[in-house]
């Protein structure tokens, strides 16, 4: 299995090497050069445990580890999360709720960075190199990055989060780690500011080799690549209906382009409903096929506080028929102008479904949940549910899913619920704890300085 960028500037190159290299060198996202199918898999993966159908997943994409060294990496990445299913298939209603929020950060993006980090350690330890991993977070990717790779011998790790706009919990989960590798970076901007640091340090080439910069962020193939594995999980659950539709809370497309990808794979997925706040981009995007950036408006549910969808370019490559030229001018014009337009009736648009829900009808859906179910929902959680319910189709199985613990989020479900107790002993103790953070104002040439004097 070889990848190459949606930009077309690079040459084809391994797995191993794809996950190292994080952004691709001439900017653009590395994708596999052709998408397998599981069709011919999906009658003998019935039964598997959830370790054991990520195995299976992701070899199909990564035929330069071998068979024993991704089964012990499976088995690790998935060894800490607190429920034996990994990522329980929960009825609320009439949907069925995914909760990917058993790790050891309370969020879904423990699934792909726990693997993450075994995968680091393991091609790094076997060609004996380090990587300084620079990151970005609107909340949880920081804290489960932190987490997947604190300690970890040859790895410094700089994450940066918008000083101020993640929830208290969510930046105590990061700035409590005070391994000596780990460095919290509190940016003076919002999530959008940060993430345009993390490009423009990736695309100075030179400065990304001298200090051999990688990325945890999901521009990082191995990020979408282990999101993958629960859509399969989900129809499994499900005990393999003809089809089902999933809805997806969604700031930067990497958790609903998995869902798109696992669909090309061949599983009997029908619709994806994609669920944004008022950061609307992306549902306006597949109203209209115009991507606009506006301005970001911060609320309840902050990892979706997002103008600037970090994954829709895979998207693009395979909508424009996997032709890099027309990626590359599509993405060139939205940096320039802020504005780049598709047809709408062209590739795989139908496959998707857009809404956008108010801090209002968050807080409304997170106390009716309560109150006629009995079940606790975070904000980003809620945003899904409200879309979901809207857009399920008559005898097709909903999946929604559930992308943290309600507790990371107590001011919200509060404003909700303001009786009911939402506490989880992971986060109980860490006010108590001795905190470290530094703060750097939104320009290149601070974060580039801070780095090297870290790596000195």
């Amino acid at each position: 299995m070889q990848y190459v960028s949606t930009r077309g500037g690079v040459e084809p190159i391994g797995f191993k090497d794809a996950i190292l290299m994080g952004l691709a060198t001439d900017g653009g996202l590395l994708v596999p050069e052709a998408v397998p199918s599981a069709e011919i898999h999906l009658e003998e993966w019935v039964g598997l445990s959830y370790s054991e159908l990520a195995f299976q997943v992701i070899r199909l994409f990564s035929d330069d580890i071998s068979d024993e060294d991704l089964a012990r990496m499976v088995s690790a990445s998935y060894s800490r999360f607190d429920h034996p299913s990994v990522a329980p298939l929960v009825g609320v209603g009439s949907l069925s709720v995914l909760e990917l929020f058993h790790g050891p950060t309370l969020a879904f993006k423990d699934i792909a960075l726990q693997f993450l980090g075994e995968l680091f350690a393991h091609v790094l330890t076997e060609r004996g190199q380090t990587l300084n991993i620079l990151g970005a977070t609107s909340g949880d990717t920081g804290s489960a990055a932190i987490e997947a790779m604190r300690g970890r011998p040859g790895v410094r790790v700089f994450i940066m989060f918008p000083e101020g706009r993640t929830s208290p919990l969510q930046e105590l989960q990061m700035t409590t780690v005070l391994d000596p590798n780990i460095f919290n970076l509190a940016v003076e901007g919002s999530f959008d500011d940060c993430q345009k640091l993390l490009k423009s340090v990736f695309g100075d080439l030179s400065f990304k080799d001298q200090w051999s910069l990688g990325a945890v962020n999901s521009v990082n193939w191995a990020r979408v690549l282990a999101q993958v594995v629960y859509y399969f999980w989900s129809w499994y659950q499900l005990r393999c209906p003809a089809s089902f539709d999933v809805t997806v809370p969604t700031g930067n497309f990497g958790n609903i382009f998995a869902g798109f990808l696992a669909k090309k794979m061949g599983l009997p997925l029908g619709q994806l409903n994609l669920a944004t706040n008022d950061n609307d981009i992306l549902a306006r995007f597949f109203r209209s096929g115009a991507y606009q950036r506006g301005h970001v408006h911060f609320s309840l549910s902050p990892a979706m506080d997002i103008q600037v969808a970090s994954n829709f370019e895979r998207y693009l490559y395979y909508q424009l028929a996997e032709d890099p030229v027309s990626v590359k001018s599509f993405m060139t014009q939205f940096q320039d102008e802020g504005d780049a337009s598709l047809p709408t009736q062209e590739g795989n648009f139908n496959w998707f479904n857009a809404g956008s829900v108010s801090d209002d009808e968050t807080v409304e859906t997170i106390r009716r949940l309560h109150e006629t179910h009995g079940y606790l929902a975070d904000p980003h959680t809620a945003v899904g549910i409200a879309l979901a319910e809207k857009s399920q189709r008559p005898s097709i199985p909903m999946v929604s899913l559930a992308t943290a613990h309600p507790a990371k989020f107590v001011d919200a479900v509060s404003r909700a619920l303001p009786s009911v107790d939402n506490v989880h002993p992971v986060l109980s103790g860490l006010a108590t704890k001795e905190t470290r953070k530094y703060s750097i104002v939104a320009d290149e040439a601070s974060l580039k300085s801070f780095i090297e004097s870290a790596c000195d």
